[in-house]
């Protein structure tokens, strides 16, 4: 991407006023990012669940409260979009008539091409809508779960469109930096593949070994549960999201899941022939491959080593500390559904 144009700016926000739609873990800890980082403009917030406004606005998340999307993004420069990726494209249609002319559109959802195209199809001027997605979360939900920190050393991917405007990708750049995160600019499609491979089919595959496991319950009497190691607490814990949210995830991003299934189910069926016939080289030289690459994340600080479980999570204004998040939950469990 080109240089800014801008001049250098307190804090590096190129924004004077944020709209961040849906309050759920990504969009709390947005508001926090923000206040942590400096920005010191005003921020609306709105969402349909009630319990999460109020939850917002006792944590003092931001500076109006609205169940009207399109009341919050009235007059604000940067509207940041934390809705499941089912409801983004009802959520755009919803704001349309109130946004400012000038106004950046970005998103955060782990899906980008039909993102994309139900947001651009919905607003006034395509050129204002940039298409992100931080590589940040947990499998916890709503604004309570959200902290300042959680984009620091973090990867945020930006898939610009084709119609997207220089200065409207340059400010969601800015804004992500300036949170302590990684900016990565990446195709929409390519986007999508990787995610599929590197979050979407994991947590199916999570999810279909726990549904298997429940269906073995009355056959192990009650072991499975009992006698959980580690390899299936992880999975439950993959699994433990938001329902509403990868459901949307998998009906959004089919081409690129189904493809990956594909694969995988193929090496599936290799390594069952494997272990059918003894072949332990064969199953050696996989294992043995695989954690070298699981080793080269760790190198790479995509993991940590402290346990993830029960992370403590710090309060609104208190100092900033950086911890590593891992990239299971991605839109915030707002109240919004399809028929905003």
């Amino acid at each position: 991407m080109p240089d800014s144009e801008f001049a250098s700016e307190d804090a590096g926000f190129f924004f004077d006023s944020v709209a961040i739609i849906g309050i759920g873990l990504i969009g709390s800890s947005l508001a926090q990012a923000l206040r942590a980082n400096g920005f010191t403009g005003p921020i609306a917030i709105a969402d349909r669940n009630g319990d999460a406004l109020r939850d917002a606005e006792a944590m003092g998340l931001g500076n109006s409260y609205h169940v009207s999307a399109a009341k919050a993004v009235t007059g604000a420069d940067m509207v940041i979009l934390c809705v499941p990726v089912g409801a983004m494209g009802a959520t755009a249609r919803a704001i349309a008539p109130a946004l400012a002319k000038h106004a950046v559109i970005t998103d955060v959802g782990s899906v980008k091409g039909a993102v994309a195209r139900a947001v651009s199809a919905a607003i006034p001027d395509r050129t204002r809508f940039v298409p992100g997605h931080p590589i940040a979360g947990s499998e916890q939900s709503g604004p309570k779960a959200g902290w300042a920190t959680l984009f620091q050393h973090r990867w945020s991917i930006i898939t610009p469109t084709d119609h997207s405007a220089e200065d409207a990708i340059e400010k969601v750049a800015a804004m992500w930096r300036a949170m302590g995160a990684e900016v990565e600019f990446m195709d929409i499609e390519r986007h999508d593949l990787v995610l599929a491979i590197t979050s979407h089919v994991p947590h199916l595959i999570a999810y279909n070994i726990v549904r298997t496991a429940s269906d073995m319950e009355s056959v192990a009497e009650s072991e499975v549960i009992k006698f959980s190691a580690g390899g299936f607490r992880d999975s439950t814990r993959l699994a433990a999201s938001d329902p509403t949210m990868w459901r949307d995830i998998f009906l959004n991003n089919k081409t690129a899941v189904i493809e990956t299934l594909g694969r995988f189910m193929e090496d599936l069926a290799m390594l069952q022939r494997a272990i059918r016939w003894g072949d332990g080289e064969q199953l050696f030289d996989l294992f043995q491959r695989t954690r070298n690459i699981r080793m080269a994340i760790v190198e790479a600080g995509q993991e940590t080593a402290a346990p993830d479980f029960g992370r403590p999570r710090e309060a609104p204004g208190e100092a900033a500390r950086t911890r590593p998040a891992e990239h299971h939950h991605h839109e915030g469990e707002s109240g919004w559904d399809e028929d905003d």
